[in-house]
């Protein structure tokens, strides 16, 4: 296959004017417009019209991730404000036993503002449960973009009071929901509910999987009497999503490693349903496709630990990949068999570009995405040189653009 690490990002530039920008949803999700392209052909229709155009017996496969209050605002006494936002757990690693810490964490984090904290320690505090809770912040390590920050907390009259407040309400008490930079508005009240999916369980993500925000459980219903199996899978969405692709190629660009979990059912559920599955949005899309490269490494060895099956950003295009799909799938199925696990959870920094081949992923569901991004690249490799007529129609027809607008179906050829 060939490496695309050489395509010049500036062929996947378009211009998108900033009223184009959807800054805010609409009163009602699935009123939204959606694209079709199928064929060859492309028009338009609304979005709760979705079943319409969704074959009979598919596998429509959604990421229930949540987003997380995972920006926090501390106010020095010299008056600056400094910005923590969490990406990723480092102490515990895992998200679940993170988010239920209840003395210290410590996180992977961009921090705004970074000049002016000089590693002092920063404090906030608040009331819980008529309890007042003292948080402290320490910078451990400076990493340039990203830093080790340690959150610790206890009850402010510690000598009477034991806190069981966990990392979790924390967040969620004086966090505030990260709403994708472009934008350019403070998170609004609304966010909270709008900027995450009516499906959403399990909370990791900075950012919202912003195809499923237009589904609503009437949709659901309708797609449920189609015969069109609805499954969920989990990848951790990180800030990485919202980079544009700043080197003149794309080999200069580092795509963030981000935590997926899909169940071992759901991979058979896969195995019996190729052809048909409906992957919603980009990051089912990355998830989905990354299993076959797991499944390439269980083949060279059946025993590899997470470290060695982590799928890395040019494994597509280096690894050499003769096994089929069908076994793929079955290398991680058996895998999970020996090591008597339900799920597997590993790291994915696929990167997915034009002369990547889809193996799982039949369709797509997707919104308009930002020019020169990887997701841009993401669409392409699926419809190929056909996404500058796709863009051309929804900028023509009037379709709202990034997290808050308008979707596409793509059909593979």
């Amino acid at each position: 296959m060939p490496i695309p690490q050489h395509i010049s990002i500036s062929e996947y530039d378009y211009n998108l004017p900033d009223e184009r920008i959807a800054k805010f949803p609409l009163p009602v999700r699935d009123s939204s417009k959606l694209l079709i392209y199928k064929d060859n052909q492309i028009c338009s229709t609304i979005f709760h019209s979705l079943p319409d155009y969704i074959p009979e017996n598919s596998l429509m496969i959604f990421n229930n991730t949540k987003v997380i209050q995972a920006r926090i605002i501390f106010q020095k006494k010299t008056g600056a404000h400094i910005e923590i936002f969490c990406l990723e757990p480092v102490l515990p690693a895992d998200y679940a036993t993170a988010f239920q810490q209840t003395e210290s964490v410590v996180w992977l984090c961009m921090v705004g503002n970074l000049k002016k904290w000089k590693g002092e320690l920063l404090q906030k505090t608040i009331v819980h449960q008529r309890k007042e809770i003292t948080l402290s912040v320490e910078l451990l390590e400076n990493n340039g973009l990203t830093h080790l920050v340690k959150f610790s907390w206890k009850c402010k009259d510690a000598m009477h009071c034991v806190s069981t407040t966990t990392f979790a309400e924390l967040l969620e008490l004086i966090g505030e929901l990260p709403i994708p930079p472009y934008l350019h508005r403070e998170t609004c009240e609304k966010d909270n509910e709008t900027y995450q999916t009516v499906y959403s369980k399990i909370k990791g993500s900075v950012a919202a999987p912003t195809a499923g925000l237009h589904f609503t459980p009437e949709v659901l219903e309708k797609l449920g009497k189609k015969n069109v199996q609805i499954k969920e899978l989990t990848l951790h969405i990180g800030a990485g999503t919202f980079q544009p692709v700043k080197s003149e190629q794309i080999e200069g660009h580092e795509m963030h490693t981000e935590l997926f979990l899909i169940k071992k059912s759901l991979i058979k559920t896969i195995l019996q349903h190729l052809g048909k599955i409906i992957a919603v949005g980009t990051t089912s899309v990355r998830t989905l496709e990354s299993l076959y490269y797991v499944g390439l490494q269980l083949e060279k060895n059946p025993k590899a630990d997470a470290a060695i099956l982590k799928v890395t950003q040019w494994a597509p295009y280096t690894e050499e990949a003769t096994l089929s799909t069908e076994k793929a799938l079955q290398n991680i199925i058996d895998y999970l068999d020996v090591n008597n696990k339900e799920q597997l959870e590993l790291g994915t920094q696929i990167m997915i570009a034009p002369s990547f081949t889809y193996r799982i992923v039949s369709s797509i569901i997707t919104n308009f995405h930002q020019p020169k991004s990887t997701l841009l690249l993401l669409v392409s490799a699926f419809v190929g040189r056909k996404w500058k007529e796709i863009y051309d129609y929804a900028l023509t027809n009037d379709f709202r653009f990034l997290s808050y607008g308008d979707s596409s179906l793509l059909f593979r050829t």
